[in-house]
């Protein structure tokens, strides 16, 4: 076990953002003040995101509809520049004001730029405006293995809703908005993501039967094409697998900044609920040392160094 975590906090401490070595422009200052900059896209990367805003810009300025709108704030967060997608979205609700599809992804890049409040509000009122109306899929701004969403505009405004509660630290509200948004789950990463944050909020709430309940319908053999690391993570919960399994190493090949802050954080609050705060703490700090800034991992070891 303490040769695992020693590894995996090498893994950590290997992709650790240089605060010296920031050519770029910053991004946002986190909840402990350091601040964050423009990532290294690599160059093919970056020329094909710019490609990308640049289309999109182009196509909201010939016909500035609500869809357009969106993708231009979205291939903005992609670029990390976070402030001006909220800017650009909050243009785009005066024609639009009740947009609860722009609401929500507005509200997205609240929570990315730790203001939980906001969030909270526009999610809220996203959630609103959409009751009673019809299920529509939202498009994937970078797709799956299989090309093919996933996930509905509805099933993301209680996701991140219920994001949004937990990070400012309102559990009730949290499992109410989790709750509502195991409605929208109809396919399993769905429900493997909104599971894994439910089942963490019970627990917070010292609600251990409720959390386990959830792990009825959790199978090594689900359908997963987006969300391994929750299904891992829930896996744990079940007691499949354990900490030190091979399926939570971060040394293989596709390992990447998001699995390290996705899982890090999730390890580290299982070890949290579970009375080991001493573990916790330390991998929560070493997921804070990797590159995934606006990770909803990342951005959950922030709030619990800070509560710790």
């Amino acid at each position: 076990m303490r040769f695992y975590l020693f590894f995996w906090i090498l893994c950590c401490m290997s992709c650790r953002q240089n605060p010296a070595d920031h050519s770029s422009a910053p991004v946002l200052t986190g909840l402990d003040g350091t601040v964050y900059y423009t990532p290294d896209f690599g160059e093919e990367e970056l020329k094909k995101m710019i490609k990308n805003l640049e289309d999109a810009k182009a196509q909201f300025n010939a016909n500035p509809t609500e869809e357009n709108c969106i993708w231009v704030g979205r291939r903005l967060g992609y670029l990390m520049k976070l402030e001006e997608a909220v800017s650009h979205f909050s243009d785009c609700l005066k024609s639009y004001p009740e947009s609860w599809k722009i609401l929500r992804h507005r509200g997205h890049r609240y929570i990315s730029l730790r203001q939980f409040k906001k969030a909270i509000e526009d999610l809220t009122l996203a959630a609103s405006l959409s009751a009673d109306t019809p299920i529509e899929t939202e498009p994937d701004g970078i797709p799956n293995k299989i090309n093919t969403p996933l996930s509905s505009v509805q099933f993301n405004i209680w996701y991140h809703l219920g994001l949004a509660h937990f990070l400012a630290g309102d559990f009730d509200s949290a499992v109410v908005a989790y709750e509502e948004c195991l409605k929208y789950c109809n396919n399993d990463d769905l429900y493997a993501a909104t599971a894994d944050w439910l089942y963490m909020t019970y627990r917070r709430l010292s609600q251990k039967e409720k959390a386990d309940k959830l792990l009825d319908k959790v199978s090594p053999e689900m359908n997963i094409i987006e969300n391994d690391a929750y299904h891992k993570r829930l896996l744990l919960y079940k007691g499949i697998l354990t900490p030190d399994s091979p399926e939570f190493s971060l040394s293989g090949e596709n390992t990447d900044a998001l699995q390290i802050a996705t899982q890090g954080f999730g390890i580290g609050h299982w070890y949290l609920v579970n009375g080991d705060t001493t573990t916790a703490k330390a991998l929560f700090q070493k997921v804070k040392q990797g590159k995934s800034f606006t990770a909803f991992g990342f951005i959950a070891a922030e709030v619990e160094l800070q509560r710790l």
